[in-house]
C-alpha cells in the first residue's frame, strides 16, 4: 500500500483550527479564479474546478459565497502564485505552493520559518526533480476492475490504482483530473469525494528521529501559520 495513500487517510480529519486556515486559502484560489473570468462557474470552468475542490475538502457554501461575492464586488486585491522548494533536517526536503499579494513578504516571511528550523531554502528545481506532480482523488470504493475500465473508456491516463479497506486511491495526470472525477460520477452516481486534488508526491521518503524529527516538524508548523502558504508536499515518511 502506497505511503501517500496511509497519508491522504490521515489527513481527511481536520481540527477546527486547521479547517479555519483551508477555508482561507480555498477562498483566495476561488477568489482570483472568479477575477480571472466571470464570477459564475456555470460560465467559468476555472473558477467551476476550483468550487469542486473546495466542496470535496468541505469547504462551507457560505465561505465559497463570499469569495465570489468579492471579486463580483470589485475588489482589487491581486494574488500571484509562486513556488518554493527546500531542505530540511536529515533528508527532507519541501515544496511550498503560495497565493500572496506580497512576493516579499512572503519570502521573508519563509525565510524566517526555515531560518527557525535551521533548514535551507533552495533554488527552482532543486527539490521537485525528486517529485511527481499528480491529480489525486479518494473515494469509498473498491472494485478496482471496474474503475479502471471506466477510466481507461475515459481516456484518462491512470498512473496508479490502489484499495486499502473501503477506500479506492487513484492517481492520474494531473491533465485529467476533472476528466477522472467526472468518469467516476458516471460510473458512481451519487459518489463523494473525500480527495479531490492536484498534489505532489515525493518519489523516494525518508524518516526522521531524534532532533532531526523535531526540526522538521517545527518547520512544518512555522509553514503552517504563514497565511501567503496554500500547500505544503514533503518526503517525511514518519510525519504527517
Amino acid at each position: 500500500m502506497g505511503r501517500h495513500f496511509e497519508v491522504r487517510a490521515a489527513a481527511m480529519a481536520k481540527t477546527s483550527a486547521a479547517n479555519a486556515k483551508l477555508f482561507s486559502r480555498f477562498s483566495k484560489e476561488i477568489y482570483m479564479a472568479a477575477k480571472a473570468g466571470e464570477p459564475d462557474p456555470s460560465m467559468n470552468q476555472g473558477l467551476k474546478k476550483v468550487i469542486e475542490r473546495a466542496k470535496a475538502n468541505n469547504v462551507p457554501a457560505d465561505v465559497i459565497k463570499r469569495a465570489i461575492d468579492k471579486a463580483k464586488g470589485g475588489s482589487t486585491d491581486s494574488y500571484t502564485s509562486s513556488t518554493y522548494e527546500g531542505f530540511g533536517a536529515g533528508a527532507s526536503t519541501v515544496i511550498i505552493e503560495c497565493l500572496t499579494d506580497n512576493q516579499n513578504r512572503t519570502i521573508a516571511s519563509l525565510r524566517a520559518c526555515f531560518n527557525k528550523a535551521k533548514a535551507k531554502i533552495g533554488v527552482a528545481g532543486s527539490v521537485s526533480f525528486n517529485y511527481q506532480h499528480v491529480g489525486n482523488l479518494v473515494i469509498a470504493y473498491t472494485d478496482e476492475e471496474a474503475m479502471l475500465d471506466a477510466l481507461i473508456m475515459a481516456d484518462v491516463n491512470v498512473l496508479e490504482l490502489e484499495v486499502e479497506g473501503e477506500y479506492m486511491n487513484i492517481n492520474v495526470e494531473p491533465s485529467d483530473l476533472y476528466k477522472a472525477k467526472e468518469a467516476i460520477e458516471a460510473l458512481i452516481p451519487d459518489v463523494k469525494f473525500d480527495v479531490l486534488e492536484l498534489t505532489m508526491i515525493p518519489n523516494e521518503y525518508c524518516t526522521l528521529e531524534g532532533d532531526d524529527k523535531e526540526l522538521f516538524q517545527r518547520l512544518l508548523t512555522l509553514l503552517d501559520d504563514v497565511d501567503d502558504v496554500q500547500n505544503v508536499w514533503h518526503n517525511v515518511e514518519n510525519i504527517d
